[in-house]
């Protein structure tokens, strides 16, 4: 990815989050895109090479398909128009008993474009999302050896629930998988 994307270099790249609910070509190139990149990067995405695109299409149809029916929600950071970041939350299930709860899922940004803030941006505004549909909780799932996503949930307030040692394999190595979770708020009267 080119940050400038030949033009003149600016001080301050603009910087956005948007949340689609359509696919879009554009859209569907960047995913594919900012997918491809970060898995050749070694990015902990649940990929160990980079997915061919009809892939990246029928993952980003099924979450704006759960997005549009009020069970996920699907933020992209964007760095000058080009897909940067992106990150969704999902409802842990249909089950009634789970509905209260979503776990954030597939929290990625470009190579390139590390350093803007963009993971801190598409956490905050997931967390702001959830709360405001009225989900009571948050879940994720984090690889124990990436330490700075580790540490970025924790600064936004995620606590560590649980951790299964070598619970994921990448090639021949086995790293701890590190589960978090995030209350978004006081129990609603009548709750216990």
């Amino acid at each position: 990815m080119n940050i400038s994307s030949g033009a003149p270099a600016r001080t301050r790249p603009q910087l956005a989050v948007v949340w689609p609910t359509e696919e879009e070509a554009q859209l569907q190139v960047g995913i594919h895109r900012l997918i491809g990149d970060v898995t050749a990067d070694g990015g902990a995405i649940g990929y160990l090479a980079p997915p061919p695109r009809d892939e990246t299409d029928a993952w980003l149809g099924a979450v704006l398909a759960d997005v549009r029916a009020g069970d996920a929600a699907f933020a992209v950071a964007t760095v000058d128009g080009r897909v940067a970041g992106c990150g969704l939350w999902q409802r842990r299930g249909a089950v009634s008993t789970y509905r209260h709860s979503g776990e954030l899922r597939q929290l990625m940004t470009h190579p390139a474009a590390r350093g803007f803030g963009l993971g801190r941006r598409l956490v905050s505004g997931l967390v702001e999302h959830a709360r405001a549909m009225g989900l009571e909780l948050l879940t994720l799932g984090v690889r124990g050896d990436n330490h700075s996503a580790v540490e970025l949930y924790s600064r936004l307030g995620f606590r560590e629930w649980g951790r299964l040692p070598g619970g994921i394999a990448v090639g021949d190595e086995r790293v701890d998988d590190v589960k978090m979770w995030l209350p978004l708020g006081d129990l609603r009267p009548g709750e216990r």
